[in-house]
């Protein structure tokens, strides 16, 4: 039974999201492998620093790998970078499971963070490189959504080991072994997934980005109409960014592509502050800070993360419809509320008042934090940048974002022990502070780009004002509309210029007939579309 196009894409979409189950196992089983006796005497008995270190080296391998990834992908393509990230990533598993010291848990929390940091990056650039535009945002939120089975995977196997094997090598090296399993598979079929049409365009394959794009949208049918006009808009989006400068300088020398990548990393560093990763990170000590055991803070970071599971559901199922903005900001001042409520919860009852109630209040307020974390923040932190550059900086302007999402990352994982034991419940204020100046930022700065082809972000861009809100165009508010625009063969010349178009001419058909002949694999780089206009 031959799947449906949109059916079949996803579930391409969710294969390359096993990567991102790698990050998501990994913050949830380093918080139960920490606090283990055996691995505390393994590592020496690491202070405090030492211990804030191993956790973030991780996200300083990441940092370190995000620009090696984009050189990779643009030159190498977006299906070996992936397949690069998941060998690494097995490495790295290897050097923790077996780690007898502090030196060889560092270097294989090193060597798991520069994998992680490639697939995170690349799985939803991927992602969104193959999607429909009706379903782009779908597509690119399964990041967060795997990093949730991740997370949840890894909190009942610590509740598990840790009620059967608490005080012996198995507690810690068993799930620091297992988060090796899902990079099997993804290295082992990697290549039997449709590479990028936009990649395959990009390094002058045409034929083969027409013939994989009817793969993803059309069944292999390469007359359809859809196809064909993705096909030419692809086509000229290209030649127009051949002709502009697309080096590494063009992120900062153009305005434009200046402002995404501002945008792009204010985004990403907005995530971290929302305090996600010191919950994620320290989560068993800040509920046995406030009373619980053992055994009771674990079971809570099980809750949790079925809780932030559903949440990153709703966020795929959803966000198509409700765009970005909205979810953002919404989910922001939610976030803020819950650190407002948190911290006020932590200053009148503190763990010394043995309050229960004031207890479970707290935790209350972690759980709702989580979920709408994970219904708004967490994916769209990851969605939002590989929408908004075009296919020649794509993977570079990502790079970058990245890399603040990880060096803030790391920032957290770092400075968070040192800051409870110095400050205690007066940490979470910066984060309460965090959550609202977030909702405003994106209010002021960040457009809609629901719906929209990738294809049409630089010029939707250009009539965007750099304050949104005085913005005189507005986005349209159907996910549907601009994908059934190119069933009709309508193609975005400039936003506000929208020539009918007849994508398939006989030409153009001609041509590609006597390519079929000559057995050339491509079609030539000077070839022309022979499209002929007729004003709408």
């Amino acid at each position: 039974m031959t799947l449906k196009p949109k059916t079949y894409t996803f579930l391409c979409g969710c294969f390359v999201a096993l990567g991102s189950m790698l990050f998501g196992y990994d913050l949830g089983v380093i918080a139960g492998v920490l606090p283990a006796k055996d691995f505390i005497r393994v590592m020496g008995n690491p202070d405090k620093d030492y211990v804030g270190f191993i956790s973030s080296s991780l996200t300083l391998g990441a940092f370190v790998a995000c620009i090696p990834a984009s050189l990779l992908a643009d030159r190498f393509s977006r299906r070996s970078t992936i397949f690069v990230g998941s060998i690494i990533f097995l490495l790295g598993g290897c050097l923790q499971t077996a780690a007898k010291n502090r030196e060889m848990m560092l270097a294989g929390r090193f060597f798991a963070g520069l994998a992680i940091g490639v697939l995170s990056m690349m799985a939803p650039l991927y992602q969104s490189e193959i999607a429909h535009p009706s379903i782009r945002g779908r597509l690119t939120t399964l990041q967060q959504f795997f990093l949730g089975i991740g997370a949840t995977i890894a909190s009942f196997v610590i509740f598990g080991i840790s009620e059967t094997q608490a005080d012996t090598p198995f507690e810690w090296r068993f799930p620091l072994g297992l988060q090796m399993l899902p990079c099997l598979p993804l290295a082992a079929m990697i290549f039997f997934m449709p590479e990028s049409p936009r990649w395959l365009m990009m390094v002058g394959r045409e034929r083969e980005s027409l013939e994989t794009l009817a793969r993803l949208h059309s069944s292999g049918d390469l007359d359809d109409a859809l196809v064909r006009a993705e096909f030419s808009e692809m086509k000229s989006a290209l030649i127009k960014e051949s002709k502009e400068e697309t080096g590494w300088m063009s992120l900062v020398t153009d305005a434009q592509n200046f402002r995404k990548l501002m945008l792009g990393i204010t985004i990403q560093f907005s995530v971290q502050m929302t305090g996600v990763s010191c919950i994620q990170y320290y989560a068993p000590a800040i509920f046995e800070e406030i009373g619980f055991d053992k055994r009771m803070t674990f079971l809570f970071q099980s809750v949790n993360s079925i809780i932030a599971l559903i949440g990153e559901a709703a966020c795929v199922l959803y966000i198509d419809r409700l765009g970005r903005r909205g979810p953002l900001i919404f989910s922001n001042v939610i976030s803020g509320s819950t650190f407002a409520v948190g911290t006020a919860i932590q200053a009148k009852y503190p763990a010394s008042a043995k309050n229960t109630s004031a207890s479970y209040a707290f935790v209350m307020m972690t759980w709702i934090f989580n979920f709408f974390f994970s219904a708004g923040i967490g994916p769209l932190g990851w969605a939002y940048p590989v929408e908004i550059f075009n296919t020649s900086i794509r993977a570079k302007a990502t790079s970058i974002t990245s890399m603040s999402s990880w060096i803030s990352n790391f920032l957290i994982g770092q400075v968070s022990p040192k800051a409870f034991d110095s400050l205690g419940w007066k940490y979470y204020i910066l984060f309460a502070i965090f959550g609202f100046t977030n909702a405003i930022t994106i209010w002021a700065f960040f457009p809609e780009t629901k719906g929209r082809t990738l294809e049409e972000m630089d010029e939707y861009f250009e009539k965007t004002h750099w304050i949104v809100p005085l913005s005189d165009y507005k986005p349209k508010l159907s996910r549907d509309d601009r994908e059934e625009e190119l069933r009709r063969g309508v193609l975005h010349q400039g936003i506000t210029d929208e020539t009918e178009v007849r994508v398939v001419q006989k030409q153009e058909k001609q041509e590609e007939e006597e390519e079929e002949e000559k057995k050339k694999g491509d079609l030539d780089p000077d070839y022309s579309l022979g499209i002929s206009t007729s004003i709408a």
